[in-house]
């Protein structure tokens, strides 16, 4: 297992070289792709700066609180972004195309095979450079002050906010193994987890327990904000026990849809 681990790690490291070469060679696409997400966090940013012109908070969240909450969500979303946005393509053609089998011959696991394809993903190290100056402007601002614990929880709760967007999105790409296309489940669920920016208190008690127990968004950002602001653990402790649980309904999903995966005939 050691062996292994060590062997995807060094693969993981080289073609994530092969990426940022990629990005070298291909400058306007990045800066394409960076000044779109750049305007989007901007209007984001801007929309909140508006809201707060009118009233002195929103759901019992101040105006620092919301921005420290809008950054934190883009450093789970950033790592996810990085690695696995393979993904999309999954959904959207791979299974259609009758392309995914050249996964399925690579002496690697078809699952990283798929998502080596596209390490270093340009607007995930937009989300994460952009999410981190959003919590550090917003922490100065509110005086925050963590504790020990916090700051070794902190990339704990970054990283499981990853993995449950990446769960998410793994299981709705896997579902082009029966639909042969699942880009609108994807991007219905996309959509879904925007709301996860913004404090959970101003929502709908359906939509709360939609982005707390079924898509599991909350635990992305909100939950761990709760905690890192205010200590509050109320939810936290339900946070590795979803991230496990969404991760092993993901990948059973994924492992019944390679098994069952037929090339397309012409």
């Amino acid at each position: 297992m050691t062996r292994t681990m060590t062997r995807y790690l060094r693969l993981t490291w080289f073609l994530g070289g092969v990426g940022l070469h990629r990005l070298a060679a291909y400058r306007m696409d990045f800066v394409l792709g960076a000044g779109a997400f750049l305007v989007r966090v901007g209007i984001q940013t801007a929309v909140v700066g508006l809201v707060f012109r009118q009233v002195p908070a929103v759901g019992g969240w101040s105006y620092h609180e919301v921005l420290f909450l809008l950054g934190f969500s883009l450093l789970p979303r950033g790592l996810d972004h990085l690695f696995t946005d393979q993904l999309w393509e999954l959904g959207r053609k791979l299974v259609q195309r009758g392309e995914f089998y050249r996964y399925l011959v690579r002496p690697v696991d078809p699952l990283f095979s798929l998502l080596s394809e596209r390490f270093f993903h340009p607007d995930g190290l937009g989300e994460l450079v952009v999410g981190a100056v959003l919590v550090g402007y917003a922490g100065s601002e509110l005086g925050l002050s963590l504790s020990p614990v916090q700051w070794v929880l902190a990339p704990v709760l970054v990283l499981c906010g990853a993995l449950l967007h990446t769960s998410v999105k793994l299981l709705f790409a896997s579902l082009s193994f029966w639909t042969v296309t699942s880009m609108p489940a994807m991007y219905a669920a996309n959509q879904v987890s925007e709301f996860s920016a913004y404090p959970l208190d101003i929502y709908h008690p359906s939509l709360k327990a939609l982005l707390t127990w079924v898509l599991p968004f909350a635990f992305t950002a909100y939950v761990p904000c709760v905690y890192l602001l205010s200590g509050g653990t109320g939810l936290l402790g339900w946070l590795p026990v979803v991230t496990a649980g969404a991760l092993a309904l993901a990948l059973t999903v994924w492992r019944r849809g390679v098994n069952r995966y037929e090339m397309t005939g012409s």
